[in-house]
């Protein structure tokens, strides 16, 4: 991938980040994470995957640009 193709995926990780955590704020506020706990864990999941993909493409997008 190019340092170009990592930042392009990098904002849709970070728009699927904050969409994630404003939902996990919305449940959370209905008190939904206590009665739709598999729910809220599955957000949770998301949102961890989502941020630990956008670190190693960072990381990749850097490593990248550090040998052109």
């Amino acid at each position: 991938m190019t340092p170009q193709d990592h930042e392009t995926v990098i904002l849709e990780l970070d728009a699927l980040i904050r969409d994630t955590q404003t939902l996990l704020d919305k449940v959370m506020h209905h008190g939904l994470d206590q009665t739709q706990s598999e729910d809220y864990d599955r957000l949770l999941a998301i949102l961890d995957s989502a941020v630990k993909q956008q670190r190693e493409h960072t990381f990749a997008m850097l490593n990248a640009s550090s040998h052109a």
